[in-house]
């Protein structure tokens, strides 16, 4: 009895020195990079490994600080996290930001504080799961789970200890992350408003030059004009997306009736299609008791009139813009259809990067190349997907996806 007594202290601690050691390549891996949705990529698969979990996820604190929200997770079913807000104060995660203090629970069906929200909007079942708080220097940001030891075991005072160690590392990496991206996008929006402000700058000089007619003065102050206007959207988009970029600016999950806004944003562009002799065409499937969703009323309007709006603006005269929405098992489809000049095939990867914008026929480009940018980031926020197919000369199909709430489907 006591050579065995021997035996296994000696061996869990080889296992724990080579957990560390892991730690360690690790926490090399997370310093290499300041890509913030590979870095999360990393951090939650360590997690499980690290502890034998069969699943692992990192949510992290809202700047209202009123919920958590999923930004990373592995083997959590099919259905996206990405929507679900965690509330601070009736959650164990929320409870694990709030004390800064790990839990250990070794079965979620006997703790008070934990809730099947998110089992049941992923399909998956929860038996136990270790969570530690994420520490950035003075502040938690968020919270690190290991979720289901493998063979069904509990986990251990170690797996905890090795999960917090990972999560100090990983904090002040995603901490590092965020500041780049930030100071990234500022200097971005630095680097687009030069373009305006030096068209001003310029036609300002050339005013004031009196071999100059009338007419020409006019033309010219019409193009300071829309430049100013467009260094108002811009502004405006670009606050807007550093808001939800940051957490900042909440995404909301109310009932939202997708037909009555789909109708809505019909109605909002009806007199821009008109001075084209545009029409826009709005189809169902089914064409009654449509699901709601769960959603941002507001945000998704923005998404559905930025859409409809660029395909009439690069339509062609007496164009056609489609509007579709449709029920595809558990997630609704809405796509936008055009009938314009269509999107060159290169250009195509780059949509939805922030201030990219795409040259129209006479080699200008309009907008703030903003617009689509938010549009991603709105519907991947409520759990979705958003893409784009067009052809030259054909015209451009915008689709996006919203999930449909477990209770609603069919």
């Amino acid at each position: 009895m006591k050579k065995a007594d021997t035996v296994q202290p000696a061996q869990n601690r080889a296992e724990l020195i080579a957990r560390y050691e892991r730690i360690m390549e690790v926490s090399r891996a997370l310093n290499s990079t300041l890509n913030l949705d590979l870095l999360l990529g990393q951090i939650v698969a360590a997690a499980a490994d690290l502890t034998g979990a069969e699943s692992a996820s990192i949510m992290l604190m809202d700047r209202n600080g009123e919920n958590l929200r999923f930004e990373a997770y592995i083997n959590q079913g099919d259905l996206s996290l990405d929507s679900i807000l965690v509330p601070i104060e009736s959650s164990v995660a929320g409870w694990v930001v709030t004390h800064g203090e790990p839990l250990l629970i070794d079965d979620v069906s006997l703790e008070p504080r934990w809730s099947r929200a998110v089992d049941d909007a992923s399909e998956f079942e929860t038996r136990n799961l270790l969570a530690v708080p994420m520490h950035a220097r003075t502040k938690v940001i968020g919270c690190l789970e290991a979720v289901n030891k493998m063979g069904n075991q509990p986990f251990s005072e170690d797996d905890m200890t090795v999960l917090q160690t990972l999560a100090a590392h990983a904090a002040v990496a995603i901490e590092n992350a965020r500041l780049f991206e930030q100071s990234d996008l500022i200097s971005e929006m630095v680097h687009e408003l030069r373009t305006p402000l030096a068209a001003i700058k310029a036609i300002t000089h050339i005013l004031m030059r009196p071999e100059l007619s009338d007419a020409q003065r006019v033309q010219m102050i019409g193009t300071i004009t829309a430049e100013t206007d467009r260094l108002t959207r811009m502004t405006t988009e670009f606050l807007d997306l550093a808001r939800l970029e940051s957490g900042r600016k909440r995404i909301a999950r109310d009932p939202v009736d997708i037909v009555a806004l789909l109708r809505s944003a019909t109605d909002t562009v009806h007199e821009q299609a008109a001075e084209r002799g545009i029409t826009v065409h709005l189809n169902l499937e089914p064409a009654t008791g449509m699901p709601v969703v769960l959603g941002d009323r507001e945000k998704l309007s923005q998404v559905l009139l930025n859409m409809l709006s660029n395909a009439i603006k690069y339509n062609r005269e007496e164009g056609q813009v489609w509007l579709k929405a449709a029920l595809a098992g558990s997630q609704i489809v809405v796509s936008v259809r055009d009938t314009g000049y269509g999107i060159p095939e290169e250009s195509l990867p780059h949509l939805f990067e922030r201030f990219f914008r795409v040259q129209d026929q006479e080699g200008y480009t309009q907008g703030t190349g903003l617009g689509l940018a938010i549009a991603k980031r709105i519907i991947e926020g409520h759990g979705g997907t958003i893409g784009v197919e067009s052809e030259v000369g054909v015209g451009t199909l915008f689709t996006f996806t919203l999930p449909v709430p477990a209770d609603a489907q069919r």
